[in-house]
C-alpha cells in the first residue's frame, strides 16, 4: 500500500470516528426530545438521520451533508451499524419467549394471522399500483414477485421490541390488551423474519426456481442443525462456563457463534439477520439471572452505541426532496394500506373473541407499531436491491407515522386498575381455554 493510499484510508477511518461522535451525540438530543413528547427513543434516532441527511441539512449551501458523510466513508458506517443490527437482533432471538404466547395463545394467534394475512394481502394489492413506477433499481428490473412479496411483508410487521416499552410507559404491560399485543407481535416477528427469508431466497435465486429450491433444501438443513446440534451444544457449554464463571470467553465464543450463523445464512442466500436471531432463539434461558448480568447486559450496552448509528444510517438514506407529487399521493396509500391492514386484521378478531371495543382498538393500535423491526427489514430489501431510493424514503415515513401514532392515541384511554387487570386476566384464561 503507497503512502498516499494509507493516508487516504486514515482519513476515511478518521472521519467515520468523526460522524459516530455526531451521530451519538444528536441521535441523544433527539432520542431524549421524542421521550418528552411521549415517544420512543426510536423515533428521535431516526428523526435525527433525517435531519443530518440530504432532507434538511443537506439543503444548506455547500452540503453539510456531503461533507460531514462523505460516500467513501458511508459503507465503513453501514458496517459499523450492521455490527450492531446483529448482535441486537441475536439479543431479540434470545428475548424470545414462548411463554408470552402460552396463556393467549388462541387469541393471539388469531389475531396476528388475521393482522398478517389482511395486511399482507393489501401490500399486494397495493403493489399492483406502486410497481410500474418502482421495476428497477440500480439498472436492474425487479420482478413483481419479489417486489408485491415485500411489500406485502413490509405492511405485515409488528415491532415487538418497541411495542413491549410502549407498553411499559403506558402502564398497560399487566392488561389484556398489553398481553395480548405482545404474543401476537412475538408471533409477528417470527413470520416476518420467515418472509424476509422468503424473499431473500427469491432475490438471490433471481427467478431460477432450481436456485429457489436449492435456497429452501438448504435453509431447512440449517434450522435442523441449529435445534438438533448447536442448541445443546450451547446449552452445555453455557452450564459448564457459567458454573466456572468463564464469562468473557463464554461472551467471545457466543459473538463468534452469532457472525458465523450471520454468514451462513448470507451464503445460503438468506439475509443475515436471520441467522443472528435464530441463533439467539437457540440459545438457553437458563440460569435467568446469570445470564442477564453477565452476557446479555454488555450486549445490551454494545447495542446503546452501535444501534443508533443504524438508525442515523437508515435516516440518511431517506431524501425528502426527491419525492414528486405523485410519489406524495402514493405514500398516502402506503401509509393507509398500512394502518388499515393491521387496524381491521387485529379489530375484528379481537371483537369476535369476546373483547370490548376499547381494548380491540386499542389492540388494532399497538399491532400498528412498525418501528425498528420495519427499518430492519427495509434496509433488507435496499442491501437485496428490492427498494429504489424513493420507494425506502415512502416506507421509512411510514414506519415512522405508524409507530408514533400509538402513544398519542393510547394515552388519551383510561387504563385498568388492578381490579379489572385481574378480571380480565381471568376472562382471557377462559376465552383461551379448549372448547368441551
Amino acid at each position: 500500500m503507497t503512502a498516499l493510499a494509507a493516508g487516504v484510508k486514515e482519513q476515511q477511518i478518521a472521519t467515520m470516528l468523526l460522524d459516530i461522535g455526531v451521530i451519538l451525540l444528536v441521535g441523544a438530543a433527539l432520542g431524549a426530545l421524542a421521550r418528552k413528547l411521549g415517544q420512543p427513543k426510536v423515533i428521535g434516532e431516526i428523526t435525527a438521520g433525517i435531519v443530518l441527511g440530504p432532507s434538511l441539512l443537506g439543503l444548506l449551501p455547500g452540503d453539510p451533508t456531503g461533507a460531514l458523510f462523505p460516500a467513501d466513508v458511508r459503507p465503513l458506517l453501514s458496517a459499523v451499524s450492521q455490527v450492531g443490527l446483529v448482535l441486537f437482533m441475536f439479543v431479540v432471538g434470545w428475548e424470545f419467549e414462548r411463554r408470552v404466547i402460552r396463556p393467549y395463545a388462541r387469541l393471539a394467534a388469531g389475531v396476528s394471522l388475521s393482522s398478517i394475512v389482511l395486511a399482507f394481502g393489501l401490500g399486494v394489492a397495493a403493489a399492483v399500483v406502486l410497481y410500474p413506477h418502482h421495476d428497477t433499481v440500480a439498472g436492474h428490473h425487479i420482478s413483481f414477485m419479489a417486489f408485491s412479496t415485500f411489500m406485502g411483508t413490509a405492511m405485515s410487521v409488528t415491532a415487538f421490541p418497541v411495542l413491549a416499552r410502549i407498553l411499559s410507559e403506558n402502564r398497560l404491560m399487566d392488561t389484556r390488551v398489553g398481553a395480548l399485543s405482545l404474543a401476537s407481535a412475538a408471533i409477528d416477528d417470527v413470520l416476518a423474519w420467515c418472509l424476509l427469508a422468503y424473499v431473500s431466497a427469491l432475490v438471490s435465486s433471481d427467478g431460477d426456481y432450481a436456485g429457489l429450491a436449492r435456497i429452501g433444501a438448504l435453509s431447512v438443513v440449517y434450522v435442523a442443525l441449529m435445534f438438533l446440534v448447536v442448541r445443546p451444544l450451547v446449552s452445555r457449554l453455557v452450564w459448564r462456563w457459567s458454573a466456572m464463571e468463564r464469562w468473557n470467553v463464554l461472551l467471545a465464543v457466543l459473538c463468534a457463534g452469532v457472525f458465523a450463523s450471520s454468514w451462513l445464512t448470507s451464503w445460503i442466500g438468506i439475509h443475515q439477520i436471520f441467522g443472528a436471531f435464530l441463533f439467539g432463539f437457540v440459545m438457553p434461558r437458563e440460569p435467568r439471572r446469570v445470564l442477564a448480568a453477565h452476557l446479555r447486559r454488555p450486549l445490551d450496552d454494545v447495542s446503546v452505541v452501535l444501534l443508533p448509528v443504524f438508525f442515523i444510517v437508515t435516516g440518511l438514506g431517506v431524501d425528502l426532496g426527491a419525492l414528486t407529487a405523485t410519489d406524495y399521493l402514493a405514500l398516502f396509500l402506503v401509509v393507509g394500506v398500512a394502518c388499515a391492514g393491521k387496524l381491521l386484521g387485529a379489530i375484528v378478531p379481537a371483537r369476535l373473541f369476546g373483547l370490548s371495543w376499547r381494548e380491540a382498538k386499542d389492540l388494532g393500535v399497538l399491532m400498528n407499531t412498525r418501528g425498528l423491526t420495519e427499518l430492519i427489514i427495509l434496509n433488507a430489501a435496499v442491501s437485496l436491491g428490492v427498494l429504489d431510493g424513493r420507494m425506502f424514503t415512502m416506507l421509512v415515513i411510514m414506519a415512522l407515522v405508524t409507530t408514533a401514532m400509538a402513544a398519542p392515541l393510547l394515552s388519551r384511554r383510561e387504563h385498568l386498575t388492578a381490579g379489572e387487570t385481574r378480571k380480565v386476566r381471568t376472562t382471557a384464561a377462559d376465552a383461551t381455554a379448549p372448547h368441551t
